[in-house]
């Protein structure tokens, strides 16, 4: 009997990964926004007798639900992901660890998002479910890029100090997240009326979260303009431009939900966007390098005609 090995497509899988981790987000958004963190009461369970929710708990118990559901269709692809990457040939031991560590990611999300559930949405235990999501995203997404690079090590494009300033951004870039956090803890959208905050007053948090944002921002243009400075290429510059605009519109959704009492619908995009200016993040520092083009194939010698003697 004849077997037939399977090969699954691991930059799909890679990709799908990236987008359902960012959905993720956007799904645990709904879930507080709605006021329907409680809508399956317990955990693992939805309910004590069901592990799924039932008419009577309403939409509140199908968005939470549908967010769990979700959790176990992104630990689905990320099994996929780390066997492709066992599959493949030859096997690169990078891109398998990196796809084991988004399996362990998905573990993580389900017993810190049990945790929360226990705890009654402790607002620091939520935070700590959004920053594992924003970890996953990121890491899906170097695999993702991987996936399509030889194995070779990434050279540097630009000078060290711009490498430098770059990192730089990209901490100011996570920062701003965090403390993001921070201010959705503060914030009204606790996922159910009887949760408690985090304590932090929201009008200085938010003053404190949009502080950093001005940073960022000023960091992203400067890198934009060193980068044009010393005729980067041109990929690399605009990998920088493109996380300036994301930046900019991430920050008008912000001061508009801020001066209008956080409508749900733009605390909702102000989430999404949240991921946008992190993967734009991920996009400008890995811009700085490349890896390097294969040798070009050596044409084989023709041979030569043998001549006969005199």
């Amino acid at each position: 009997m004849r077997l037939v090995s399977v090969r699954l497509p691991l930059r799909p899988l890679a990709l799908a990964s990236l987008v359902l981790n960012a959905l993720l987000v956007v799904t645990g958004g709904a879930v507080r926004l709605t006021g329907s963190g409680l809508g399956c009461p317990t955990w693992p369970r939805c309910t004590d007798a069901s592990y799924t929710t039932t008419a009577a708990m309403g939409v509140h118990g199908a968005i939470e639900f549908g967010n769990r559901l979700l959790g176990v269709v992104i630990g689905l692809v990320a099994l996929a992901t780390f066997i492709a990457a066992l599959l493949e040939k030859p096997r690169r031991r990078g891109q398998a660890r990196l796809s084991f560590a988004l399996g362990l990611g998905v573990v993580a999300q389900g017993v810190v998002g049990g945790i929360t559930v226990l705890t009654g949405l402790n607002p620091w235990i939520v935070g700590a479910h959004f920053v594992i999501s924003m970890v996953m995203t990121a890491g899906a997404y170097v695999l993702w890029k991987r996936t399509a690079e030889p194995g070779a090590p990434r050279l540097p494009l630009v000078p060290g100090p711009l490498r430098t300033l770059a990192r730089v951004t990209a901490v100011v870039s996570a920062a701003v997240i965090l403390v993001g956090v921070v201010v959705t803890g503060s914030g009204p959208h606790a996922g159910d009326a009887e949760t408690p905050r985090n304590g932090f007053d929201p009008t200085t948090i938010s003053q404190v979260h949009a502080d950093l944002v001005f940073l960022l921002i000023g960091l992203s243009v400067a890198l934009w303009f060193a980068l044009r400075a010393a005729d980067a290429p041109p990929a690399t510059v605009r990998a920088a431009g493109v996380l300036v605009l994301v930046e900019l519109g991430q920050g008008l959704i912000g001061f508009v939900q801020y001066f209008t009492h956080l409508p749900v619908l733009l605390v909702g995009a102000h989430m999404l966007g949240a991921v946008f200016v992190w993967l734009a993040t991920l996009a400008a520092v890995r811009a700085l390098s490349a890896s390097p083009a294969p040798a070009p194939a050596t044409p084989a010698a023709e041979p030569v005609p043998a001549t006969s003697a005199a």
